[in-house]
C-alpha cells in the first residue's frame, strides 16, 4: 500500500488546538519541500474558505461513492453527518511533484494514515488545557453552545490517543510551537 520512499507529515489535534495555524506556518516556511494535501469535506465552507484550496467541498452522497471506490487514504465521520477524508489522488499528485504531503487531519484520521503509511511523521498538537481549548473555540464565534459542548467532549476523548503519535507538542505559544514543529519536520525530511 505504501512506498517507503514516500514520506507524509501528519499534523493532528483536537479542533481549536492550533493545527491549522501550524500547517500554514510550515507551508510558508518550506514551500519547496511540502505541499498541503487538500481533504474532502461534506460540510459547508466557512466564510474564509475556498473550494479546492482549503477543502474539496462535496456532497455526502459523492463522499459515500468515493468510500465505496476506496478513493480515500483515510476518512471519518468527524461529526454527525459531516465526513472528512484524504483522497489518495492528493497524495499521489504531491509525490509526483517531488514534494511531501502535509496533512491537517483530525486525530482518528491521523492515526489511520499512520497505520496505512508507517513511514509518515505524525505530530499531535496538544492544547495547554481543555479550559484553554474552550476559550479558543468560543473566540472563533462559529459555535453554538451545543456544538461547542460536542467539540469539547470530542477533544477530551481525542487527548487519550496522543501517545499513539510520534511526537506531542503542547501549544502554549503559537510562535514557539511553530518553531518546534518546523525543526521536527526538517529532521524528518533530511533523513534518507
Amino acid at each position: 500500500m505504501s512506498n517507503p520512499s514516500h514520506k507524509i507529515i501528519i499534523i493532528a489535534a483536537p479542533s481549536g488546538a492550533g493545527k491549522t495555524s501550524v500547517v500554514h506556518h510550515l507551508i510558508q516556511s518550506l514551500p519547496k519541500r511540502l505541499e498541503f494535501s487538500v481533504s474532502c469535506a461534506t460540510r459547508s465552507p466557512r466564510a474564509n474558505e475556498k473550494d479546492g484550496i482549503d477543502y474539496y467541498f462535496i456532497s455526502a452522497e459523492e463522499f459515500k461513492q468515493r468510500i465505496e471506490k476506496d478513493e480515500f487514504a483515510e476518512w471519518e465521520m468527524v461529526y454527525e453527518g459531516k465526513y472528512y477524508g484524504t483522497p489518495r489522488s492528493e497524495l499521489t499528485r504531491i509525490w509526483n511533484a517531488q514534494k511531501v504531503p502535509l496533512l491537517d487531519v483530525d486525530v482518528k484520521g491521523g492515526l489511520a494514515v499512520k497505520r496505512n503509511y508507517p513511514n509518515s511523521l505524525s505530530i499531535f498538537i496538544e492544547p495547554p488545557s481543555i479550559e484553554e481549548l474552550k476559550k479558543r473555540l468560543e473566540s472563533r464565534g462559529t459555535e453554538s453552545p451545543a456544538s461547542l459542548q460536542t467539540r469539547i467532549e470530542k477533544a477530551t476523548f481525542e487527548m487519550t490517543s496522543r501517545s499513539h503519535f510520534d511526537t506531542i507538542v503542547v501549544n502554549k505559544d503559537l510562535t514557539q510551537t511553530c518553531e518546534v514543529v518546523e525543526k521536527l519536520v526538517l529532521d524528518y525530511l533530511n533523513k534518507l
